[in-house]
């Protein structure tokens, strides 16, 4: 899949969706699967926002049934058994285990209720039922955790994910497809005819070139950059630290939000908050309070850890898109859903929604986009084809085996190899070492400096497959130590 800025004004499309997260490669994905042909567009990398700074978790949602929020449930429970068939190297059973302890807000009987109209509403599917624990079986699935006043809990599944691999599985999936996709691409202006929009102008952030694209009909699925947003903050620490076996849920004992200790390799994610911000998507990064209130949490649930500022390896800030709410209401308590709007000069805007329901929410939009142009296709088929790249790990050996060198790794004690930088160059549209060492990879998100001590390794193995020149090399090195800064560096709190 090589990036094509001039494949922008090769025809006249059917669709341009601007937006490349998870929301706007799934809206792709399904408007090529039905025939229209379609341009994909971003003004960075595919998954550079939201998409790539989540939970990583493909849930039902059990916080929500809270809220009575009993739609989204069931909604987000449909959707995890689909992408579970569909997406089945990308999205893995999770086991989690939720203690109570005396004097919680959530009592053993009330989270019983709840699990028990989690597992009605998600009804037969790959997933285990919830199991009651008794004190000594929580402490056997978890025996790290706080054992003073723990009274019991429950264990129950939901699933992991990849949200970076996710997003561009979308991506590969509607490019084989016939769609064009573009990433690094931004929308300087919009040309209307009739009081519709018939036309975009697209600079290429690589280049010194322009495109104006035609397209029959216009989607907005730029998630934060368009809609109001709370901000989301995980951190990373050593899970040697904490000890977690598996998933942990928890109830924060700062706020008494419902938030997770999450596997993942050898390090243990914890997350998230939730929070109103101002702060620009392309500018979020966490707050020392922000780091504070999940460590003070993970503390409490883990006392042995013990942690501190200095055990984070990393902690990253996305803001999630929201419908607008009432004044006055919680963030948390603000609906998961998502809204379509069609407005005056009929551009499709979709704002909210969450990762488990991208493929739900995609079908909904390309269905309005099918009825905006009037044509005949064929009929949604996305929850049926499985995604692309569950063969990554056998195109990676076979490119070991016949070129050897590049079955040298990259960095020293991470799994990656000159094999995994040559794919993501050649066939998953990477074009800065961010796109590698933050989305394609881990890396950064691995090594307490983000792997910036290492730039030059990747870079070296990227510029043998983009051909990139003493200066390009450098240039991007320079670009990727600010990119980490600007995503990971803590900011003072206000």
């Amino acid at each position: 899949m090589q990036r094509s800025f001039a494949a922008l004004e090769s025809t006249m499309f059917d669709v341009l969706v601007t937006g490349g997260g998870i929301t706007g490669a799934g809206i792709a994905r399904d408007a090529a699967m039905r025939g229209l042909k379609v341009a994909i567009i971003d003004k960075g990398d595919w998954g550079g926002g939201t998409s790539s700074r989540s939970s990583r978790l493909i849930h039902g949602g059990i916080r929500y049934l809270e809220h009575g929020q009993i739609g989204l449930v069931r909604e987000s429970v449909r959707e995890r058994e689909v992408l579970l068939r569909i997406a089945p190297h990308l999205v893995k059973p999770l086991e989690f285990t939720w203690p109570v302890y005396r004097g919680a807000r959530l009592p053993k009987w009330k989270l019983r209720a709840g699990l028990i109209a989690y597992d009605v509403l998600a009804g037969v599917g790959r997933l285990r039922r919830h199991d009651a624990l008794s004190v000594s079986e929580v402490l056997e699935h978890e025996p790290c955790i706080r054992k003073n006043a723990l009274v019991g809990g429950a264990s129950y599944y939901d699933a992991s994910t990849d949200d970076s691999r996710m997003t561009l599985a979308n991506v590969q999936s509607a490019v084989s497809h016939g769609a064009v996709a573009v990433n690094y691409a931004r929308m300087s202006s919009l040309t209307e005819s009739a009081g519709n929009v018939d036309g975009a102008v697209i600079e290429d952030r690589l280049g010194d070139n322009k495109a104006r694209v035609r397209a029959r009909c216009f989607v907005s699925a730029t998630g934060p950059w368009q809609a109001q947003g709370t901000k989301g903050t995980h951190i990373a620490v050593a899970r040697h630290r904490i000890g977690n076996r598996s998933a942990v849920t928890l109830i924060s004992p700062v706020d008494g939000r419902v938030m997770f200790v999450i596997p993942g390799g050898n390090l243990a994610i914890v997350g998230t908050t939730d929070t109103f911000t101002k702060e620009s998507p392309d500018q979020v990064r966490p707050t020392e309070a922000d780091v504070d209130y999940l460590l003070a949490s993970a503390n409490d649930y883990f006392p042995e850890a013990q942690l501190k500022r200095d055990d984070v390896v990393a902690a990253w800030s996305g803001i999630r898109p929201l419908v607008a709410a009432p004044p006055g209401v919680a963030p948390s308590s603000i609906s998961r859903e998502h809204h379509i709007d069609i407005g005056a000069n009929g551009v499709i805007t979709v704002s909210g929604g969450k990762l488990t329901t991208y493929r739900s929410m995609a079908e909904e939009v390309v269905d309005k986009v099918v009825e905006a142009l009037k044509d005949s296709t064929s009929r949604c088929r996305t929850s049926e084809e499985e995604l692309p790249g569950g063969d990554r790990n056998a195109r990676r050996a076979a490119l070991e085996s016949s070129e050897p060198s590049l079955a040298r790794s990259v960095i020293h004690g991470l799994p990656y190899t000159c094999s995994d930088i040559a794919l993501a160059a050649t066939e998953e549209m990477a074009v800065t070492l961010g796109d590698v060492m933050v989305r394609r990879t881990h890396i950064a998100f691995e090594l307490a400096d983000h792997g910036v001590s290492s730039a030059d390794s990747v870079a070296g193995a990227m510029a043998g497959v983009l051909g990139w020149d003493a200066a390009t090399t450098s240039s991007r090195i320079s670009e990727y130590q600010r990119e980490a800064e600007r995503l990971f560096k803590f900011r003072e709190s206000s």
